[in-house]
């Protein structure tokens, strides 16, 4: 790790950019991993904690009477600025992050020194969240047309593919081998997303090494084979995702596209997606309105239109709209490729999946969404997101559109997203951050060959364990938003500038909480209040049955005692006595007890015999027998000194405490 020479400064001041609120003084402390600035006040404290690798860019600027300004822009859109007293401080600081904020090499990313005290098998488990095998399954594959492949056992194929891959039944493996060779990158095509219903299918590959004139007939063989994995259709589509202009540039250079000639069973389709470099210029454009102290309406609006930021998230939709329908309303299969198939391939394929299959949707489906589109298709994460010193020009934000793509359709159906906005911001803000193993390297072979499970912490497990924070309070999943495929508008009145994750630091923001986050705490507040009434309604419950409980066993005691009177009269009597008309006579008095508590009398008529060859003796055995057996209502049998007790068991108590 890199030996700081210098940790911390006094008296500096941290700005507020937008505000005209005073400048905050405090302590600045360089750490190996972060950048930290701590307020003088004791009251507060606040602390401000700056990760290395969040920061794109630092800036000095020239020395005022004040101070030495240093303006650090973040990957996450955070601006600090700060003002340090002294003009040396300032030089080291700068030489400092500077090198901090640009490792050579993985070891010095913050992912293999975070440890969130996690043993060994919680971090092994969190890596098994995710399953891409059980995702294809779900997906209703393998079947009668599509199986798993180990062609690409050992990247010996493609290596920047994972090692199981899904290709159509019927291709053969010299097929597979033919057109790997004829598809840029070795990026055979090979399946996305399968659509049960129909049986069609999105596809996905790397563009052909077609030049002018040049054909393969295992490429050709391989889409279709493509073709009768979907019986219900008689061609498939072929879409680049690419301006046409663009992909005729590429054949000059031996690459290009599928000629409708050479490929009797596709429809040929471009998008228009413009390529890294233009997305990353748009996204600098579009930054410089944002940090605008004050803009006027007109400067805004210029400023984001001039930078085309929302015309290309449109485009993206569009392309993934087209194949979502292409598969959900006219069941054909589609064939999707930009140039080498990692960066816009992985945009539309995953916005058409989105739109397709309401699983994609929750907060899980959207995780096994990207370790799958993203992750294990190899996506170029070390040179789009700048992890490692590297070439600026490689650095775009494919998928900061991605995630902007599902934002815009999030705010167009509001009820039909299990996740909420913060989702979609701690995702983004973690493919910067390099605290996670999850966005490293460029492909699965480099992962393994680094060791990335063994020795990092998956991001999945995290937001897992969090995801009631993440929680759409409008989500229903039984609503006709939810259910289906998603068609949304992409008239231009229906896009969106994304202020939640463009402008999210700006303090001068209101108000600061977002109607989402409002109504998800007060479904969090009626959830802790209807369980607290259903915690009081078993207590009362519970009291109440105590109480007739106790109610009962005084009531049979007393009517004990004075059955038991009743007979003792009975046997010092001289006189010869009706035992069954005197027992009449208690059961009568008995069914009434709970109406009055005056004293047992027996008129004389029912002391007179009518039997006296009975007993006085049997007369109360008997007597005592019947008893024993009815109530006094003459129902059920009476209950005992036990039957007092409960009827909720003590364990059934202490399991609803």
């Amino acid at each position: 790790m890199y030996n700081l020479f210098l940790q911390k400064v006094e008296n500096v001041r941290l700005l507020d950019r937008i505000s005209s609120k005073k400048a905050a003084l405090g302590t600045l402390y360089l750490t190996a991993t972060h950048v930290i600035f701590v307020e003088n006040i004791s009251e507060t404290r606040k602390e401000t904690w700056i990760l290395h690798s969040q920061i794109s860019t630092i800036e000095k600027q020239a020395i005022t009477a004040t101070g030495c300004p240093l303006i650090l822009h973040c990957k996450n859109f955070q601006v600090i600025q700060i003002l340090i007293p002294q003009e040396r401080d300032c030089n080291d600081i700068y030489i400092s992050l500077v090198r901090l904020s640009r490792p050579v090499k993985y070891e010095e990313l913050y992912c293999f020194s975070f440890n969130p005290k996690l043993d060994k098998a919680e971090r092994e488990e969190g890596w098994k969240i995710i399953d891409l095998n059980e995702e294809y399954n779900r997906m209703g594959i393998p079947n009668s047309f599509w199986q798993i492949s180990d062609v690409n056992r050992d990247y010996r194929v493609c290596d920047s593919y994972p090692t199981e891959l899904y290709v159509p039944k019927s291709a053969t493996v010299p097929v597979i081998m033919g057109s790997s060779k004829f598809r840029s990158r070795g990026r055979f095509p090979t399946l996305s997303y399968y659509c049960q219903d129909n049986h069609a299918s999105i596809s996905r590959s790397s563009q052909p090494l077609s030049g002018f004139s040049a054909r393969c007939l295992e490429d050709e063989q391989m889409l279709q084979a493509i073709r009768k994995a979907n019986p219900g259709s008689d061609f498939i589509y072929v879409v680049d995702t690419r301006p046409k202009l663009n992909a005729m540039a590429n054949r000059a250079a031996g690459k290009g596209y599928e000629n409708e000639d050479n490929y009797s069973n596709i429809k040929f389709q471009f998008i228009g997606i413009e390529n890294i470099h233009v997305m990353r210029n748009s996204l600098q454009k579009m930054l410089e309105v944002c940090e605008l102290r004050s803009p006027s309406v007109g400067d805004f609006f210029w400023g984001l239109e001039n930078s085309g930021w929302l015309k290309h998230i449109k485009t993206i939709l569009d392309a993934g709209i087209f194949i979502a329908k292409a598969v959900s309303e006219e069941g054909i299969s589609v064939l999707v490729h930009c140039s080498d198939g990692w960066d816009r391939t992985s945009q539309v394929c995953s916005v058409a999946s989105l739109l397709l299959d309401p699983y994609y949707r929750t907060i899980q489906g959207l995780m096994v969404l990207i370790e799958k589109d993203w992750i294990s298709f190899g996506h170029k994460f070390n040179h789009r997101y700048g992890n490692l010193e590297g070439d600026p020009k490689e650095v775009s934000p494919v998928m900061d559109q991605f995630l902007e793509c599902v934002w815009q359709l999030m705010e167009q159906f509001p009820c039909a997203f299990e996740y909420n906005e913060r989702f979609l911001v701690h995702i983004h803000h973690h493919i910067y951050s390099c605290q996670y193993g999850n966005f490293l390297c460029n492909c699965q072979k480099q992962r393994r060959e680094m060791r990335i499970q063994e020795r990092t912490y998956s991001l999945w497990s995290y937001l897992w364990k969090q995801r009631m924070d993440y929680m759409n309070p409008l989500y229903r999943p039984d609503h006709s938003q939810t259910q289906g495929t998603l068609r949304p508008n992409t008239s231009p009145s229906n896009f969106k500038f994304w202020k939640g994750l463009y402008n999210r630091f700006d303090k001068s923001m209101h108000p600061r909480q977002s109607v989402t986050d409002f109504l998800l705490a007060v479904k969090e507040e009626t959830q802790q209040l209807e369980e607290e009434l259903e915690t009081m309604n078993k207590r009362l419950e519970k009291l109440e049955n105590q109480q007739l409980n106790e109610s009962n066993i005084i009531l049979n005691e007393k009517q004990i005692h004075d059955f038991y009177t009743c007979t003792t009269r009975l046997t010092t009597s001289s006189e010869p006595q009706d035992s069954n008309g005197t027992l009449e006579a208690f059961v009568s008095r008995s069914s009434s007890q709970g109406e009055e508590d005056s004293a047992l009398i027996l008129t004389q008529e029912h002391l007179k015999s009518s039997d006296p060859d009975l007993s006085a003796n049997s007369d109360q055995e008997s007597g005592v027998e019947d008893l024993s057996c009815r109530s006094p209502s003459g129902g059920e049998s009476l209950p005992s000194e036990d039957s007092g007790k409960d009827p909720d068991s003590d364990e059934a108590v202490f399991l609803n405490a």
